[in-house]
């Protein structure tokens, strides 16, 4: 497993340990100075330790100033100058206490000593890429990070992932990061993780991870369960493209639940050149057959698209066919449509007619035997 910085900007915090800093917080715009982690193709994969997957941050070793839980929050951290608690100031992220050497003689921490916390991911997965964001972390970002991961299935609890037959595999080493910036990593390699520990050299806090990557389901489960949301980001579906990503990420159409904002699933910019329209095309993890489908448009009201229609193929270079026509859809309501005969895919296309958004799609159905085979092959390819 090796690892690529997608900066060169960091420096040698041994050459110059104050080199990564970020300028003080001057008052303003909290994100004035905010360093972006740039154009990554990885960022457009589904983010493994999302909360509306079930990730969540299951233990650590101190989170004396700011809670652990705070690395998964959905939205940006925010930041209020005159807000401080009666252990210090108030961050939005994880941040430990200072830590010390052993004796006067020694006050600093030895080489070694770091702070750690355990997240699991929502979805088991390969993973891409990883962005470490320390905004508002200008002062007390940790000098280093370095990421392990691990596969435990089940539902581990932290002294069993802690136990010393559970291998953890160094996916990021101790690596330089600064303050108040995303932070991003390119990971290589194609195992499957459930599991990663986060890791602070010496101390100081991080507001958000996140974690790109592949989901890879167990095909065992969704053979138990029968008939499955094949294009569910939990069972593996994912998006290839799309016409328009103006707004929000269209990965968000294919997670599971019910969107709870206008924001929280795909809405396109309005368009305006005629004879053309919106689309989204997403691939199932292997071939499915489908037979009932779910188009829902909770929350979109005045901007929904007004009509769609969804196409299917079976195989990259298959040809194209109609699954469900150009339909008329209402606004913030749930549409369902019972297929006559099944449709055998491995992608499908949905368009919005002539643009506006959706906010969950559902392909209800079953692997085919020779999806089946196809998922199984790559379980155990990346190591399940």
């Amino acid at each position: 497993m090796t690892f690529d910085a997608s900066e060169t900007t960091f420096q040698d915090p041994d050459t110059d340990p104050h080199a990564n800093d970020a300028a003080p917080y001057g008052g303003g715009d909290p994100y004035a100075d905010y360093r972006e982690a740039g154009d990554l193709s990885f960022t457009e994969l589904v983010d493994l330790a999302d909360r509306r997957l079930g990730a969540g941050v299951i233990a650590a070793n101190d989170e004396f100033f700011a809670e652990r839980e705070n690395l998964l929050i959905r939205e940006r951290a925010v930041f209020d100058p005159e807000h401080f608690g009666h252990k210090g100031k108030i961050m939005d992220g994880w941040e430990t206490r200072r830590r010390r050497g052993a004796d006067a003689e020694s006050p600093f921490p030895a080489p070694e000593d770091h702070d750690w916390a355990i997240v699991r991911l929502g979805a088991p997965g390969i993973i891409r890429g990883l962005i470490v964001d320390t905004a508002h972390f200008r002062g007390n970002y940790p000098q280093r990070v370095s990421v392990q991961a691990t596969s435990v299935e089940g539902a581990p609890g932290p002294e069993q992932l802690l136990a010393d037959d559970v291998k953890w595999e160094e996916i990021l080493p101790p690596t330089p990061v600064r303050g108040h910036a995303a932070n991003a990593f390119e990971i290589t390699g194609g195992r499957r993780y459930t599991h990663l520990r986060l890791c602070q050299h010496p101390d100081g806090g991080i507001a958000r991870l996140r974690v790109h990557g592949e989901v890879v389901p167990d095909p065992a489960w969704l053979a138990a369960l029968g008939t499955i949301d094949l294009i569910s980001v939990l069972n593996g579906g994912t998006y290839e493209d799309a016409s328009d990503r103006f707004y929000s990420s269209p990965t968000q159409i294919i997670l599971p639940g019910t969107s709870r904002k206008m924001d929280d699933g795909w809405e396109n910019r309005r368009r305006r050149v005629r004879d053309t329209n919106d689309w989204v095309r997403f691939r199932l993890p292997a071939q499915g057959a489908v037979r009932a489908i779910e188009i829902d448009t909770a929350y979109l009201k005045g901007n929904s698209a007004g009509w769609i229609a969804l196409q299917g193929r079976n195989g990259d270079t298959g040809e194209w066919f109609e699954i469900v026509p150009r339909t008329r859809l209402q606004p913030d309501t749930l549409h369902r449509f019972v297929l006559r005969a099944q449709a055998v895919v491995t992608h499908v296309r949905l368009d919005a007619f002539p643009d506006g958004g959706v906010a969950r799609m559902r392909l209800h159905g079953t692997l085919t035997e020779s999806g089946t085979a196809e998922l199984t092959r790559r379980y155990e390819e990346s190591g399940a």
